[in-house]
């Protein structure tokens, strides 16, 4: 049987090596989407829900989208203890983990397997776990809003199901863009094989998708590669959670063939590939947000 104490033990290996890492290693400071993107999903993605979604919800547009660039606003060096708290929480770098560690049952099960593997937490990253359970809360958050009758204590639930949510969105987001895949997060990994030339600029990251998005793409662009609505997933959301990051480490090739054929240039008037590429890269976050709302909406309504 799984206990808490035996994942804590587990961990506590991990948090030391944590403190350990040289600093050669992965800078998880590098910035996820710039705050145009994530907005942009977000409010995509509410313009695919469904009609039957509770008014508080949608009418709650400009918080949701507000709060899509919010991890990346915790990210300040007066507070150190929070600047550092998320920083994995942002990426998974698939190449490093050890077979089998996104099957772990939780997030302190997946950090006993990689330390077992001889991997850092800083090496693994804890997207999957931390879009996972921020969905887990937001259909357990409906869930509770569905049983509860005094009209004060709703009206607490509904603040908190929105920040959550809003909070979800970055997430999901992030996991779209393959930068968020791989040990390649900025620049192809010099220590890597490298037959087809891929750039090694640090800072490629931020190019593509804030000053090249900020540039070059609209929310047009992104509603236009959406569906008339989002997917119902049955049962748990983890395997399409999965599956969404798989599709996203997929398109690294692509992502730095693009850079190295057509250029991901804020200055210059974008190729088509290059523009349709990074729109694309934002409705796959914004149709697997509107999935995840929905899904814990339904999730929360029929576990009630």
């Amino acid at each position: 049987m799984f206990r808490l104490t035996d994942s804590i033990q587990a961990c506590v290996p991990v948090a030391v090596a944590v403190l350990m890492v040289p600093s050669g290693e992965r800078d998880p400071r590098t910035p996820p989407w710039g705050y145009k993107g994530h907005e942009m999903a977000t409010q995509a993605a509410l313009g695919i829900l469904p009609q039957t979604v509770p008014d508080f919800f949608v009418n709650a547009s400009d918080q949701l989208i507000y709060l899509s660039p919010e991890p990346d606003r915790w990210r300040i060096r007066a507070y150190p203890e929070l600047d550092r708290a998320g920083d994995y929480d942002h990426y998974v770098d698939l190449e490093n983990l050890p077979d089998g560690a996104l099957d772990a049952r939780d997030r302190f099960s997946y950090l006993g397997r990689l330390h077992d593997a001889g991997v850092s937490a800083r090496e693994g990253g804890l997207l999957l776990f931390r879009i996972v359970e921020l969905h887990q809360r937001v259909a357990s958050l409906w869930e509770r809003w569905h049983a509860e009758d005094d009209p004060d204590r709703r009206r607490f639930i509904e603040a908190r199901l929105i920040d959550d949510a809003g909070v979800l969105g970055h997430y999901v987001t992030d996991a779209s863009q393959p930068h968020h895949t791989t040990i390649h997060f900025d620049g192809w990994d010099s220590d890597a094989p490298n037959p087809e030339g891929f750039s090694v600029e640090r800072g490629f990251h931020a190019r593509f998708e804030t000053r090249f998005v900020n540039a070059h793409i609209t929310l047009d662009d992104i509603v236009s590669r959406l569906p008339p609505a989002p997917r119902t997933l049955d049962g748990q959301a983890r395997p399409a959670v999965v599956e969404h990051i798989l599709a996203s480490h997929a398109r690294l090739g692509t992502l730095y063939r693009l850079d190295r054929d057509a250029g991901f240039n804020a200055g210059q008037s974008p190729h088509p590939d290059a523009k349709a590429f990074a729109a694309e890269r934002l409705a796959a976050g914004a149709e697997m947000l509107a999935t995840l709302w929905w899904s814990a909406y339904v999730a929360g309504t029929e576990g009630r």
